[in-house]
This record gives C-alpha cells, sequence and structure tokens, in this order.
C-alpha cells in the first residue's frame, strides 16, 4: 500500500477555527468528489498546539494539518494522480486551495511504511 502525505499551512490571515471549518465543509468534499473511489483512505490529521513549547520556539506551528491519502497499489496511485493532473480538476482544485492553504509552503511526499509488530516481538 502506497501513502500520500501532505504537510499543509493555513493562509494568512485566517485563524485555526476558519482553516478547520472551511477544509471540513468546504474543501473535503471536493477531495472526496476525486478521491472516492480511487483510493483507500482520505484523512486530515489537525495539530494542536504545543502543551509547552521549547524555549525559542515560535507557538505557531510549520502546518496545521497533516492530510494522508491510501492507495491500494501504484496503480491507483498512478491512476489518481493522472485525474488529479486533469486542467479543470486541477483548476478547481487550484482555486479553492488559494482560498483556504499558503500555498507556497504546501509539501507533499510519498511514504513507505515499515510498521514494527510489537506484539510478537522479542525486543
Amino acid at each position: 500500500m502506497l501513502k500520500t502525505v501532505g504537510l499543509l499551512k493555513r493562509r494568512p490571515g485566517m485563524s485555526v477555527e476558519e482553516f478547520r471549518e472551511y477544509y471540513e465543509s468546504t474543501h473535503r468534499l471536493i477531495g472526496e468528489k476525486y478521491l472516492k473511489g480511487n483510493v483507500e483512505r482520505y484523512m486530515r490529521r489537525y495539530l494542536d498546539p504545543p502543551i509547552r513549547p521549547r524555549p525559542g520556539d515560535s507557538a505557531e506551528p510549520e502546518f496545521d494539518v497533516m492530510l494522508e491519502i491510501w492507495y491500494a497499489d501504484r496503480e491507483a496511485y498512478d491512476k489518481t494522480r493522472e485525474l488529479l493532473s486533469d486542467p479543470a480538476v486541477r483548476q478547481e482544485i487550484t482555486e479553492d486551495e488559494e482560498r483556504l492553504f499558503d500555498r507556497p509552503s504546501m509539501r507533499f511526499y510519498t511514504i513507505d511504511e515499515v510498521e514494527s509488530d510489537l506484539a510478537s516481538s522479542d525486543g
């Protein structure tokens, strides 16, 4: 299984509450429209501010949400990337991203997960 992770920051001037509300009520639906039937999971993990930031750390996190998209296999990943590359789809997504995200700070990664089986581990 493949996974894409995105580290996304809200656009300047937008509160955390406005960001989360818009993402879940509007942007999420655009994602679901194109991801449904093509991916296994579509998840947003919102950051809570640290309880005790380390001295010298900014109170503002580097990103506000970690987006995770799971694909069954490389074929599903490639099919989804092709769909999202369609100019009309790309335009719809980009226009909405500009309402929500600090687009220059957006980072996406393809993840190869390796999990330890702690239940049967001897270590």
